[in-house]
Parts: structure tokens; sequence; C-alpha cells
């Protein structure tokens, strides 16, 4: 897998597949899209303060950050659970320029988290739990009780099988009635297969660059 570093319009660095000719992120901003996408319409719209979160596409490690970062601004207990088939090498990750563009971003966590062994469970705070699963999605076999999903995969058009009843099928098995699923594609045939799989969806605004995003919520 051929990766480099991208810069995105807001200053925040992503990083860009070059066999598939896709970014992890959005160019118009890594940062400002993960906060949209993941963090205001996704965990700031749950009311619990113990939470279970799987995130589809670990990737740069920029959704786990600001989550834990959000962790210790509203005292949360979280449990992460991030499933990803391709991680970074550590001559990747060590030059993702995160720490810098965040406010008061907890130092060394990124590189704390990436280097963190896969299989196992790792306290990063007394409050966040990081469980990374070295695993293609297609094949996962996952535990239940997840109230949050961050659905981050690459897009519909570039891996099709991702998006496909199988998948979210299985997320709707392993998650909480009124579980929140939120990702940034609002394509209508991935809102068809999550109203077919068992989820409430929802077209909500979208980050910079993008009209519209799904929020979906487990009937």
């Amino acid at each position: 897998m051929e990766r480099s570093i991208m810069m995105t319009k807001d200053g925040s660095h992503t990083m860009f597949m070059n066999g598939m000719d896709e970014p992890y992120h959005s160019r118009h901003g890594a940062l400002q899209e993960s906060l949209h996408v993941f963090i205001k319409e996704g965990l700031q719209r749950t009311e619990m303060t113990n939470l279970r979160i799987l995130e589809l596409g670990f990737g740069t490690g920029l959704n786990a950050l600001l989550t834990l970062k959000e962790s210790i601004s509203k005292n949360l207990n979280i449990y992460y659970h991030a499933v990803e088939k391709y991680p970074l090498k550590e001559t990747e990750y060590t030059l993702l320029n995160y720490e810098m563009v965040i406010d008061s971003c907890p130092k060394g966590v990124l590189i704390r988290m990436h280097s963190s062994p896969w299989g196992n469970p790792v306290n990063i705070t007394d409050h966040f739990t990081l469980y990374k699963e070295n695993s293609d999605f297609r094949s996962m076999k996952l535990p239940s009780h997840f109230n949050l999903i961050y659905f981050d995969a690459f897009s519909p058009e570039k891996q099709p099988e991702l998006w496909a009843n199988d998948i979210f099928g299985t997320i709707h098995k392993v998650s909480d009635p009124g579980a929140i699923l939120v990702t940034y594609s609002s394509k209508g045939a991935v809102r068809r297969t999550l109203t077919t799989c068992g989820f409430d969806v929802h077209k909500v605004a979208g980050p910079p660059g993008k009209r519209e995003m799904i929020r979906a919520v487990k009937r």
C-alpha cells in the first residue's frame, strides 16, 4: 500500500492512498472534517458519559485523538474499539502534525495510540481505553454493546464492498438500541442500505466542502 503525506486546506495532514487515488480525509480540511462528522454530529449527540465506540477505519488516528481530547474536557469514560486493515507505519504516523494544529492536544498521545499493541486493550488515560484490531471489516468478529459508530471507510466508489448490507448488518447486531452511526457519506444507496439494516437515517449538514452527511440511529 503506497501512501504519502498530504496537507489539507485547514493546515492539517492526511494520508493519500496513491494506488487508490483517494485521501484519508477531505482535501478541504482533515481536522475540520473529523471535528464536524465524528465529534459534533456523533460524540456530542450522545447523552452518555460511559461510551463504547466502534471505529471502522482507524487510519491516521485523528478521530481517536479528538475523541480522547473530548473525553478529558467532558469527563467521559470511553472504550474505543478501532478496526484497521492497513495500519500506518512508524515512518508515516510520526510525521502527522495533529499535535501542532489541535488546541490543547495532549502531547505524545497520537504516537502512543499508533504504537500500542494490536489485539490488547491499552489504557491511554484513566478514562480512555483503546483496543485496536488489525482486521478486514468483512471478516471481523466484534463484541457487542456499542453506543457510537464512526464509519470512516474509503468512499463507496473506491470500496463498495465495505458499504454493503453484511457490514451494516453486523454493525446493527453489535450495537445497542439507540446507538448512533455517523459517516461523511450522504449517498442514497448508503442511506437505503442502512435503513434496510434497521437504522433510522437522517441527512444532516456536512463539513466544509460537503453539503450533507449521514447520522443514523439504531431502531
